[in-house]
């Protein structure tokens, strides 16, 4: 099972991407791990992102994915993988398709945790961190929604979209990812 997960900010993405790993028995990719592991390790590509991280910027999709070309051919990733933090936009969507098609690889689902903004607000409000002071916050669902509901768009339109709601318990939308995962497996068998 390949599987990539989205949602806004606070909408349970780390949580539900460790659960379901686990659940799944697949490994969980977190691009933000990934970065910071090369970075810390001076590798290659750590060391062409280290500038871009340190200021704060986005590191260039031509460096991203080549990230993910390094990572998605490693053998531990045999029974699967869930990619969490990638694509962010629609464009690397679509360079994680031709990569996937170059390296044999197939994505079954997008997965897409719902939360209505004022649930997000709520979520980031309460967790009391520096970086969640309201305007940052607004901010960040305003970039959430000018990067990734196009991301939603293409998915939906390749058929490869799961919608959850992301606003119940962790356990219940655990559940409900699990129970429509088996569903679509049942419709292509």
């Amino acid at each position: 099972m390949k599987l990539i997960i989205l949602g806004g900010p606070e909408a349970g993405k780390a949580t539900q991407s460790d659960l379901l790993a686990e659940h799944l028995q697949i490994t969980k990719i977190a691009t933000g791990d990934i970065l910071r592991e090369a970075i810390a390790t001076q590798s290659f590509l750590g060391l062409k992102a280290q500038d871009f991280v340190a200021k704060g910027d986005f590191v260039p999709d031509e460096i991203l994915i080549e990230f993910m070309r390094e990572r998605l051919l490693k053998p531990d990733l045999s029974k699967g993988w869930l990619l969490q933090g990638y694509p962010r936009r629609a464009f690397q969507a679509e360079e994680l398709d031709f990569l996937l098609e170059e390296v044999n690889q197939r994505l079954n689902w997008a997965i897409y945790l719902e939360v209505k903004e004022s649930v997000m607000i709520r979520r980031s409000q309460s967790r009391n961190r520096e970086d969640d002071q309201a305007d940052i916050i607004k901010r960040k669902i305003e970039m959430f929604e000018e990067r990734t509901i196009p991301i939603l768009e293409y998915y939906d339109r390749r058929h490869k979209l799961l919608t959850i709601n992301g606003e119940n318990t962790p356990e219940k939308i655990l559940e409900e990812i699990v129970n429509q995962l088996s569903l679509t497996m049942d419709k292509d068998n």
